[in-house]
């Protein structure tokens, strides 16, 4: 019996070895729970929030470890280290957690000022903020077509500047957010993820309109997002 368990951590061992994996970066979760506890203590009380954060990281750790590497330095990485933030704290619940309550507590965190100003700074109604964000788009793309070895496991941006007078629009066939949580038990939360492209998008004084997301089974993640002083784009 014992030769069996080694020979399974052996092979578990050798299997992780041969794949490569996202690497293991602590700022998010320790950042996140800090800024989480007090939207989590309001929506569940001090000793859920405390056994769920105090699990968290554990299983933050473990979904990395699943989770196919896309390029240490692709700048669409963060999108993962964010999202498994609220994924794992999610699981590490072992139920206690709903999806909605989630939501709420996600919409509450991204409300606060400090967040805001994390993810925020900018002004889409400025043509220059617009400008920029296209850009910074563009350059993730040029990123991947850089890095064919990640290309298949990282998002593909499609962009299309004919389709919408106003903004910019693009969209994803693929998204590694929505295969890993395919895979892995996380699809009926991972739509709290993508929500935080609308919240972010309003930190920026943008209007995300989406029509479908992958997570919800739709054929794309599509993008249209303007500036939030124009009141009927086109």
């Amino acid at each position: 019996m014992i030769l069996t368990i080694n020979t399974i951590k052996r092979a578990k061992i050798q299997e992780r070895s041969s794949r490569r994996m996202m690497p293991y970066k602590g700022t998010y979760i320790r950042l996140f729970s800090m800024l989480l506890r007090k939207p989590m203590t309001e929506q569940y009380g001090k000793e859920l929030t405390r056994k769920t954060l105090k699990a968290a990281p554990d299983v933050y750790r473990r979904m990395l470890e699943k989770m196919d590497d896309i390029g240490a330095d692709n700048p669409m990485a963060g999108n993962i280290y964010m999202a498994f933030v609220f994924l794992a704290i999610w699981k590490a619940a072992e139920g206690a957690i709903s999806v909605e309550s989630l939501r709420s507590v996600s919409r509450a965190f991204m409300a606060r000022p400090i967040v805001q100003k994390l993810v925020g700074g900018k002004d889409l109604n400025h043509p220059e903020d617009m400008h920029a964000m296209k850009a910074k788009f563009h350059k993730m793309q040029d990123w991947a077509n850089a890095h064919p070895q990640y290309r298949d496991r990282t998002w593909d941006f499609n962009f299309d500047e004919a389709k919408h007078r106003d903004g910019s629009y693009y969209h994803f066939t693929r998204c590694p957010l929505e295969k890993f949580a395919r895979e892995n038990g996380f699809l009926e939360v991972l739509p709290v993820a993508c929500e935080l492209d609308y919240l972010t998008t309003a930190a920026n004084h943008g209007v995300l309109h989406r029509d479908y997301t992958l997570a919800t089974g739709g054929p794309i993640c599509d993008y249209w997002i303007v500036p939030d002083q124009i009141k009927n784009p086109e």
